[in-house]
C-alpha cells in the first residue's frame, strides 16, 4: 500500500514538472548579476492547477449537510473561494518560479521576492508574473599552478620591542579624569550626543556614552570620520556638531546612505596614564624585571614575524588572485552582506587571539570603510569558492573539530562549549569557510614558485637580551644569584 502511494506522488511530482516545463519563461540582464525572469503560465496549467486542489478540498472539507467527500464544486467555491485561490495562487507561483531556476539553470543568491500580492490568479487566459534575482557571478580563473611568491626576512628591532612594551603599559594603564583639559586625539570621553537623521522626524538621543577620540570613530552607531579634529580643543561642557553622509553599503540599515546631523556635548574627558613599569607591572606580567620583558617581547616578536612571513605569501595569493579575476558584484548584495562580512572578520580577529578592546579598535576601522571591504571581501569569496571547487578541496568535521580544539586552548575554553557558542552566535559557517580558504592558499603554495629573499642580518636580540644570556650561560650574573637566592629561601621555608 505505502508502496502504491509513493508510486502516485511520485508520478503526480512527474506530471507538475513537465507542465511547469512548459511555462514560458523569458529571462534579460537587469543589473550587475541581477537577472529579470518573466514567466508566463498556460490557461490550462492553471485550470489542472485549480481543479487538483479543488479535488483535494472536496476529500477533506467537511460542508453540512452533505458526506464527506461529496460536497459539489459550486459550494466549495463560494464557501473557501477567496482563501482557495490564494492558496493555488501561491502555489503557481512557487512551482513555477522555482521550476523556471532550475530549467534556466540560474545560480542565486537567495530565493526571489516576489510580490504575491499584486499578482492575481486570472478566471481565464495565462497567468504571468515576473521578478528579479541576484545570481552568483559568471567568471573565468586565472591559471593557478606556478604562481609567483616572493618569501621576506623579517628581522627585530629595538625599536620595535620598544613600541610593543609601551603597547603592555598602556593596555595596563588608567583612564584618568582630566579636570579642566582640552580633548586631544587618543582620549576618551563621556558625552550626550544627539542624532538627527535625514527623512525620521524624532531625534536619536544619546547620554553618557563612551566616545574615543580617532581619526574614525562613532558616535552610537554612526561612523564619523575625522572625529578627532571635530572634538580637538573641546572642554567639558563643549558641544560640537557635523553632518555625516553614512555611505549606501553601511552594515546599519536605519543610517544607510542617509544623512545624520551629529551633536555631541562633552561631560567628562578622560586620558590614558600608561603603567609605570615597577614590581606590581612586571608581578602581573609574570616576570621578575625589565630585561626578562624585554627577551619575552623578542621572541613574542620573532615568532610573530615568522607568521607575518606565511601571511605575507598567503595575501600574495589573494591579491594575484584578485588582480587577475574579472567579475560584476551584485550592489544589493554588497550592501546587505556588510554585516556578515563584519562578523567574519571579528572571528578572524577571536582566532588571532585579540583582546576586547583590541577587537572594538580594528572593527571601528572595518566599519568606517565598509563598502570597500563588502566588495573585496565577497570577491574573495567568490573567487576563493571557485578554487575550491576546481581544487576539490573541501573540510571534514573532523578539520573544523580540530581547529576549534585549538583556538579553545589559546583561550583556555573547553572545545565542545565553544562550538556550541559558535553555533549559537552563527559564527560557525564563517569559521568554515575561513579554513577551507586557508586550505586552498596552502595547495596554491604547493605548486607556487616561491623566491627565497636573501637572508639580510640575522635577527639580533637587544643588547640588555644579550648581556643577560651571557651572565645565564656563564651562571655568575646578578640575575642567576637572584633566583638561587629566592629558590634557596622557599626550600629554608618549606
Amino acid at each position: 500500500m505505502a508502496d502504491e502511494q509513493t508510486t502516485a506522488e511520485n508520478q503526480q511530482k512527474a506530471q507538475k514538472q513537465e507542465r511547469m516545463s512548459k511555462n514560458i519563461v523569458t529571462i534579460v540582464q537587469a543589473g550587475p548579476c541581477k537577472k529579470k525572469v518573466t514567466v508566463e503560465i498556460p490557461e490550462q496549467t492553471v485550470r489542472d492547477t485549480v481543479d487538483e486542489q479543488y479535488d483535494k478540498l472536496r476529500k477533506e472539507a467537511i460542508v453540512p449537510g452533505f458526506r464527506k467527500g461529496r460536497a459539489p464544486r459550486r459550494l466549495l467555491e463560494k464557501r473557501f473561494g477567496k482563501e482557495t485561490s490564494e492558496q493555488i495562487k501561491l502555489k503557481l507561483l512557487l512551482d513555477a518560479s522555482d521550476v523556471a531556476l532550475k530549467d534556466k539553470e540560474l545560480e542565486v543568491l537567495r530565493e526571489p521576492d516576489i510580490d504575491h500580492e499584486n499578482i492575481k490568479l486570472p478566471e481565464t487566459g495565462p497567468m504571468k508574473f515576473d521578478f528579479e534575482v541576484e545570481v552568483r557571478p559568471q567568471f573565468e580563473l586565472p591559471e593557478l599552478e606556478g604562481i609567483e611568491v616572493n618569501k621576506t626576512a623579517l628581522e627585530v628591532t629595538d625599536a620595535q620591542v620598544d613600541r610593543e612594551i609601551e603597547l603592555l603599559r598602556k593596555w595596563s594603564g588608567v583612564w584618568t579624569p582630566q579636570e579642566g583639559g582640552q580633548v586631544e586625539s587618543g582620549d576618551q570621553i563621556i558625552a550626550d550626543a544627539i542624532l538627527k537623521i535625514e527623512g525620521v522626524d524624532e531625534e536619536e538621543k544619546l547620554h553618557n556614552i563612551e566616545v574615543f577620540v580617532r581619526e574614525n570613530g562613532t558616535v552610537g552607531q554612526v561612523p564619523v570620520e575625522k572625529l578627532d579634529e571635530l572634538l580637538a580643543g573641546a572642554k567639558a561642557g563643549e558641544t560640537r556638531h557635523t553632518s555625516i553622509d553614512v555611505a549606501e553599503t553601511y552594515f546599519r540599515e536605519q543610517y544607510r546612505g542617509k544623512k545624520v546631523d551629529v551633536k555631541i556635548t562633552v561631560k567628562d574627558i578622560k586620558r590614558l596614564v600608561p603603567a609605570e613599569m615597577n614590581e606590581a607591572f612586571f608581578e602581573r606580567l609574570e616576570i621578575e624585571d625589565a630585561d626578562e620583558l624585554r627577551e619575552k617581547v623578542f621572541d613574542m616578536l620573532h615568532s610573530r614575524a615568522e607568521k607575518q612571513a606565511r601571511e605575507g605569501m598567503a595575501e600574495q595569493i589573494y591579491r594575484y588572485l584578485l588582480e587577475n579575476t574579472e567579475l560584476d558584484l551584485p550592489l544589493d548584495f554588497v550592501a546587505d552582506q556588510s554585516e556578515m562580512i563584519l562578523q567574519r572578520q571579528y572571528s578572524n580577529l577571536l582566532m588571532r587571539g585579540l583582546k576586547r578592546e583590541q577587537i572594538e579598535e580594528q572593527l571601528v576601522r572595518l566599519r568606517a570603510g565598509s563598502e570597500e571591504q563588502a566588495r573585496e571581501q565577497l570577491k574573495v569569496f567568490f573567487i576563493m569558492d571557485k578554487v575550491a571547487k576546481k581544487l576539490e578541496i573541501d573540510v571534514t568535521d573532523e578539520e573544523i573539530n580540530g581547529h576549534i580544539a585549538q583556538l579553545a586552548i589559546q583561550r583556555g575554553n573547553r572545545p565542545e562549549r565553544m562550538r556550541e557558542e559558535m553555533e549559537r552566535d552563527g559564527s560557525l559557517p564563517q569559521f568554515r569557510l575561513q579554513v577551507r580558504q586557508n586550505k586552498c592558499v596552502a595547495r596554491l603554495l604547493e605548486s607556487a614558485r616561491i623566491t627565497q629573499a636573501k637572508p639580510e642580518k640575522k635577527a639580533k636580540k637587544t643588547a640588555k637580551t644579550k648581556k643577560k644570556k651571557t651572565e645565564k650561560t656563564a651562571g655568575g650574573g646578578e640575575k642567576e644569584t637572584k633566583k638561587r637566592k629566592t629558590s634557596s629561601k622557599k626550600k629554608t621555608d618549606e
